[in-house]
């Protein structure tokens, strides 16, 4: 193990046999002011891991990133979609007038990750694309990069603004979410009295690191737009939301992988890259998250167990209701239709140990079908597949064995699991015929089986799950887009 320092933060080399994972199907073989107060010892912490195998001379690389919600990471792919290098960092916290400056903190990130990337594979890399969490918006201004308010994230709700986008939009629309990248963008323009409104663009957080790359400004792609109103299935944004006056805010709309351009001469002169290295049109999280997965052929889907339960599944058909917080991203010709319960690990986690999991989950049998009847919920309130607000967590009755119990609670998750699939199917979405599982619930070889018996469908571990490796996946397939196109 070789271990280097560098702008007060530790990077830690590891060398591990080269790892394959096939080739990429749909192929075909898209200055922030330093005025902060340092709230970490160091720049933020770093682990680089290098899966180092033979690979030819002057072979092409492919760069994604992910932007996830603590931290961020790299995987620098081949072709074939081997991984040459990954690593990852925590965001610094930097603070600004007591509230967190994310901006800086992610841009600080972006130069890090590319510091991170092995000097001597630099010059070698074709493309670059980045994904961000969804929703996660910015108010820039178009004439200096700066953001002129400070980030919405994610997770953050605008009430303020929803009757506003309701009066507007088509009914159960995916804006009418009080966490819409529309909400936020309605309620920074009420808010807003001064003449920042002349210069203003409305960037993605994806939309932004890459915008500090390529050096076009107002530029995103339609999976990031969504949520802002773009429509995907006329690639255009609805006559609803143009005839607002904040419609001027809103950024030109590119597929996902598209070449935008190529690195500004700054990063390349700095970091080393190929001048050739082109910058493609990102996507969200969750996305690139599915597409490491490769589940590409309608009927396809992949469920994820973190805290929640998220289910992804790719669909010829389009689906949108946001009375059940279901709506679909378009991916090329298909749609990827989703959802997320809040029951999930999180329950786990609040009942068992890691340990505890493990060692009662050894002793279930998992061809047994369990008489427990349960809802796991953390707090009360369920969207998908039931749409209750109200609805309280049900865990009773607790049986004397941890055993029975913890069967209980795993094959009741697996039967909404299987309620979720079954209901984008009564909304109009292709029937799954497999699903890939990813997160730390996939590692759980006893629910695997049981989610097997439960959906009556062979369910597999995805092989990839990390987005940045889906973020990878889409440079590689931009390069080939321009190379196509030349």
């Amino acid at each position: 193990m070789l271990t280097a320092t560098h702008n007060h933060a530790t990077t830690t080399l590891r060398f591990t046999p080269k790892h394959e994972t096939g080739s990429f199907k749909n192929m075909g073989v898209s200055k922030l002011r330093p005025r902060f107060r340092a709230m970490s010892h160091g720049i933020g912490s770093s682990k680089v891991d290098l899966k180092l195998g033979p690979s030819s001379v002057g072979e092409r690389l492919y760069l994604g990133m992910d932007f996830g919600t603590s931290g961020a990471r790299f995987a620098l792919i081949d072709k074939q979609g081997t991984i040459h290098a990954e690593g990852k960092r925590e965001y610094p916290l930097y603070m600004s007038e007591e509230t967190m400056d994310w901006a800086l903190s992610w841009k600080t990130t972006l130069f890090l990750l590319l510091e991170d990337v092995p000097s001597h594979l630099r010059q070698t890399i074709a493309a670059i694309s980045i994904d961000g969490t969804s929703a996660t918006t910015l108010i820039i201004d178009s004439n200096t990069g700066e953001p002129l308010w400070r980030p919405f994230l994610y997770n953050e709700s605008c009430p303020d603004a929803l009757p506003a986008v309701k009066s507007i939009a088509p009914e159960n629309h995916t804006v009418c979410s009080s966490s819409s990248t529309l909400c936020k963008l309605v309620s920074w323009w009420e808010r807003e009295a001064g003449s920042n409104k002349k210069s203003a663009v409305l960037l993605h957080q994806a939309d932004w690191l890459l915008w500090l790359l390529h050096g076009k400004m107002g530029v995103s792609d339609y999976n990031n737009a969504l949520k802002v109103g773009y429509d995907p299935e006329l690639d255009a944004y609805p006559s609803w939301l143009l005839s607002q006056p904040y419609s001027k805010l809103l950024p030109s709309v590119k597929a996902p992988g598209t070449s935008i351009g190529h690195l500004k001469e700054e990063i390349i002169s700095q970091f080393g890259f190929a001048k050739d290295c082109s910058v493609c049109a990102g996507t969200t999280d969750s996305i690139a998250a599915f597409l490491a997965a490769r589940a590409t052929e309608p009927g396809k889907a992949v469920t994820s167990l973190g805290s929640t339960l998220a289910i992804k599944l790719m669909s010829t058909t389009r689906v949108d209701d946001a009375r059940f917080g279901v709506y679909s991203h378009r991916l090329d010709d298909k749609w990827l239709v989703g959802g997320a319960s809040n029951t999930g690990g999180a329950v786990l986690r609040q009942l068992f140990s890691d340990e505890q999991l493990v060692k009662l989950s050894e002793q279930i049998n998992p061809m047994e079908s369990s008489p427990l009847d349960y809802y796991p919920l953390k707090t009360a309130g369920e969207r998908f597949p039931v749409a209750d607000p109200k609805m309280a967590p049900r865990l009773h009755p607790r049986p004397e064995s941890d055993v029975e119990f913890l069967h209980g609670i795993l094959e009741s998750i697996a039967r909404i699991e299987a309620k979720a699939y079954n209901l984008l199917k009564d909304l109009g979405a292709s029937k799954v015929d497999e699903v890939f599982t990813a997160g730390g619930g996939s590692k759980n070889e006893k629910w695997t089986k049981i989610r097997e018996r439960v959906l009556g469908l062979p369910v597999n571990r995805a092989t990839q799950t990390e987005a940045a490796y889906g973020a990878a996946l889409l440079a590689l397939k931009g390069s080939f887009r321009a190379s196509d196109s030349l």
